[in-house]
């Protein structure tokens, strides 16, 4: 916008020097010329006295000579009865100007090689015209000009350099706040709340950061709201697990007891960790750096170690592939642990006792894929298992499950599908991104990714029956 309005500036002020510059030019020129000639008749008028007096050589000799302009200067007498034709001076003029003019009586001026001549006619005492001639050369009518229009010149760019510097003062005047305002605006987006816009600058833009700064304050109140929320409703569960952690120390010894107990525990943990996250004054972002993220390899083994015993007791069968070397991806290990339980639990949860499902890890070099299949009855809306609140459909889904498990996806850059599996029900893919490219803005099951690992696609469709 700043460079636009000096272009603008720049653009109309040029126009403008020209329309008055050029004419301006032009009316010195004519100036000047002026000036020459009504030099030159100056000096015609001076000889006119005398040759209305005498016509004799020798004094018009003198009066030409005390005229200055001896060699400039010539007068043409024509004969008169017994008085032969009188010529002082250099002519330049043709002899058929000087008879034009003498005939016609007024003066005339003609063109001759370096210069012009004015042809003033003279009366003379016997009745005869005379013509007196007077050089003007091209130097004497120029005299002057190329200093004029130099000084014309330099008023001009002066004029256009000032327009430009104070275009360009109200063009910053203007432009800084905008360029406040769009870096509050994404100060704001990157979740950085304590982004604010100076109020200043043009009326417009100064109302439109006020307005910035009241929307800026507004989305920290109901942020503050949302996390008071947050910690009372998480809070208010404490009581039942207070009980279940009562009931599950009265089960006595054994695996599933050990197991209850454990899950008991874990949940605590995690109410608590909401309280405290959620009652912290700023919300806290950790950026993924170099050595960031955790062994997918290593926490799908222990959430299915963990997963395993309520497998058996309810008679399923279970695979888990990929596993057995390290695959590092840029995601914190407990958000990987919460997006495999989600899912998990939708399988225990959504799909009758005995039903077998298996867990997938694919490592590509881009990529990292993770497959949760199952052989129950499948999803009938995928599109609506998606999105947050809506759940499958059954009793007791939220659909916040699969939520948290397409916003880790998508933190990545990757994203999350669901469709049927090699065992006859549901198979959910999670995308893992491994090249740290942004997040990609996406619908609820994604988009297909134009850029896939040829080696990680081929491993799709193998060793993915149960055993």
């Amino acid at each position: 916008m700043r460079w636009a309005l000096v272009k603008v500036s720049l653009a109309v002020t040029t126009m403008v020097v020209l329309a008055f510059a050029v004419p301006l030019g032009l009316v010195i020129r004519e100036m000047a010329r002026d000036r020459a000639f009504s030099n030159a008749e100056r000096q015609a008028a001076a000889v006119a006295p005398a040759l209305s007096i005498t016509t004799d050589r020798d004094q018009l000799e003198r009066v030409v000579a005390s005229a200055g302009s001896d060699s400039g200067m010539a007068v043409h007498i024509p004969a008169s009865g017994k008085t032969a034709a009188v010529d002082l001076g250099r002519r330049r003029a043709a002899g058929g100007d000087i008879a034009t003019v003498r005939r016609l009586g007024r003066a005339s001026t003609t063109e001759v090689p370096g210069g012009s001549t004015l042809l003033q006619p003279v009366a003379l005492s016997t009745g005869e015209i005379a013509v007196v001639e007077v050089y003007v050369p091209d130097s004497e009518v120029t005299n002057g000009l190329a200093t004029a229009w130099a000084v014309l010149a330099g008023v001009g760019i002066a004029l256009i350099v000032g327009s430009v510097a104070v275009a360009d003062r109200l063009g910053v005047r203007m432009v800084r706040p905008a360029q406040r305002l769009v870096e509050g605006a994404h100060e704001l987006g990157e979740g950085k709340l304590g982004a604010r816009v100076p109020e200043e600058g043009p009326t417009e833009l100064r109302l439109a950061a006020v307005a910035f700064n009241a929307m800026a304050d507004q989305v920290v109140q109901l942020l503050a709201n949302e996390r008071e929320l947050a910690a009372d409703l998480s809070h208010r569960l404490r009581t039942p697990l207070t009980v279940l952690r009562l009931n599950a120390a009265s089960l006595g010894d054994g695996p599933a007891a050990e197991q209850t107990r454990a899950a008991v525990a874990q949940l605590e943990g995690e109410v608590d960790t909401i309280i405290r996250t959620a009652r912290e004054a700023k919300p806290q972002t950790v950026a993924a750096g170099p050595g960031a993220g955790c062994d997918a390899a290593e926490v799908v083994r222990e959430r299915m170690a963990f997963w395993s015993a309520l497998a058996e007791d309810e008679g399923r069968k279970v695979r888990v592939a990929g596993v057995d070397r390290p695959v590092r991806i840029p995601v914190a290990r407990a958000d990987l642990a919460a997006a495999l339980d989600a899912l998990l639990g939708n399988v225990f949860r959504h799909t009758p006792e005995g039903t077998a499902f298996a867990v997938d890890v694919h490592n590509g070099e881009d990529a990292v894929i993770v497959l949760v299949s199952d052989a129950g009855p499948g999803i009938a809306d995928p599109e609506a298992a998606m999105a947050r609140g809506h759940g499958s459909g059954s009793a007791g889904s939220t659909g916040l499950g699969l939520d948290i498990v397409r916003r880790l996806a998508e933190s990545t850059g990757g994203d999350v599908r669901i469709g049927s599996s090699v065992l006859g029900g549901t198979e959910v893919r999670l995308w893992i991104q491994l090249d740290g490219r942004a997040p990609v803005r996406r619908g609820h099951r994604g988009a297909v990714r134009r850029r896939r690992p040829g080696r990680l696609v081929s491993t799709f469709n193998r060793s993915r029956s149960l055993p």
